[in-house]
């Protein structure tokens, strides 16, 4: 069954890649052209360096914990045009083991290479890209450069997000396109994802169907379903409904994501119930993720935002002493202010406030945790730098 499903993909019409993580400084004057005062004409080459950059205060249970300078994000990306037909797109990040998987199936660094591939423009309906890329799961914040994030869910954060396979693309009507990707379920070893006692599985796929709408540019849509093969039989299901609203200078969005998991990749209940400890990740494992971000730009250099997170953690069954529902509540809330200095350009300093509370229920604290919360205010910058 995974056969066919899998050649089926292979010859589905394809159409432009979608930019899994939008461009900010698409508008930006680079910093080649700010120099030697020569207008770059062409699109087939550009170089970006992303970056976030903040000083934090850090709080646990209200006690001071520190205070330090984070360079959170720093990437390099190179991409762009050969021609009308072909495209490439690299991206990797620089504070990142640069090291391959021991193992791994695909050969690639399992954390420090975002993004290797090329694109494939077939015509104005279909296309594809083809190499290591982002999974293309629903959601709108998931939709963003990780630069520009304060804070991800757990889910998010816990994810592997960039894996090696093929993405192809219909473009069912100008606003709305259909993707269907195949990626390999994971870069680095069983072993390393999972620990011992799997199986691996003779076709270690994830089957993505994704759908982007767009309504008027009002009301946007980012739904996706997902399939993962993780070990012989164990399968992930995931799924993402992406909806935002814009209205001018208000913008907000709404994302839903579940995940059902034959084993906790993530690992978060797993490290509960203390099966990490042991050296393996325990089977059935299922989140609820809610994630709201609302913001209004008042003025063209400023902008403010309030973020809530709420999620849910558990098992989906009980399996010998561990028994069935939910273990943890995760909270989060966000508030921040942002400043853009410069006409055309995408760097913002910005003043934010990270909240996290995290709630155990009687199962869980029977395994010997207990509630916590973390605080987080920062002050720093982001950029999307244009090199070149």
């Amino acid at each position: 069954m995974k056969k066919i499903m899998l050649l089926s993909l292979l010859f589905v019409p394809v159409t432009m890649m979608a930019q899994q993580d939008k461009d900010a400084s698409a508008c930006e004057e680079s910093l080649f052209e700010k120099v030697t005062k020569i207008e770059k004409k062409q699109d087939n080459f550009h170089f970006l360096l992303n970056m976030n950059n903040s000083f934090d205060y850090n709080q646990a249970d209200g006690e001071f914990q520190n205070a330090k300078f984070n360079m959170r994000q720093l990437r390099i990306e190179a991409k762009g045009n050969i021609n009308d037909t072909f495209s490439f797109r690299w991206r990797q990040r620089l504070n990142r083991n640069n090291t391959p998987a021991p193992d791994g199936i695909d050969n690639m660094p399992s954390s420090s290479i975002d993004v290797a591939g090329i694109g494939v423009n077939v015509s104005d309906k279909f296309s594809m890209f083809l190499g290591k890329q982002c999974a293309a799961y629903g959601g709108m914040e998931f939709d963003l450069n990780p630069i520009e994030i304060y804070e991800y869910s757990d889910m998010v954060d816990y994810m592997s997000n960039f894996l090696t396979g093929a993405n192809f693309q219909f473009q069912l009507a100008p606003n709305h396109q259909l993707q269907l990707q195949v990626l390999d379920s994971r870069s680095a070893s069983m072993s390393d994802m999972y620990g011992e006692g799997y199986a691996q599985s003779k076709v270690p796929l994830v089957y993505t169907v994704n759908w982007n709408g767009s309504f008027g540019g009002v009301f946007n849509t980012r739904w996706s379903y997902s399939l993962m093969s993780q070990a012989k039989g164990h399968q992930s299901h995931y799924i993402a409904l992406g909806n935002e609203l814009n209205l001018n200078k208000f913008n907000a969005f709404f994302d839903v994501m579940y995940m059902r998991e034959g084993i906790d990749r993530e690992g978060i209940v797993s490290d509960i119930v203390g099966y990490n400890k042991l050296g393996g990740h325990q089977n059935d494992a299922e989140y609820l993720s809610f994630v709201m971000k609302a913001q209004y730009r008042f003025n063209p250099k400023w902008n403010f935002f309030v973020k809530g997170m709420l999620e849910n953690e558990g098992f989906s069954k009980a399996n010998g002493a561990i028994e069935k529902g939910k273990y943890r509540t995760a909270l989060g809330y966000l508030a921040g202010l942002e400043y853009y200095p410069l006409k055309n350009s995408n760097l913002h300093f910005f003043l934010t406030y990270v909240g996290r509370h995290y709630s155990y229920t009687d199962k869980a604290k029977a395994y010997g945790v207990d509630d916590f919360s973390t605080n987080r205010i920062s002050l720093g910058y982001i950029w999307q730098l244009p090199m070149f």
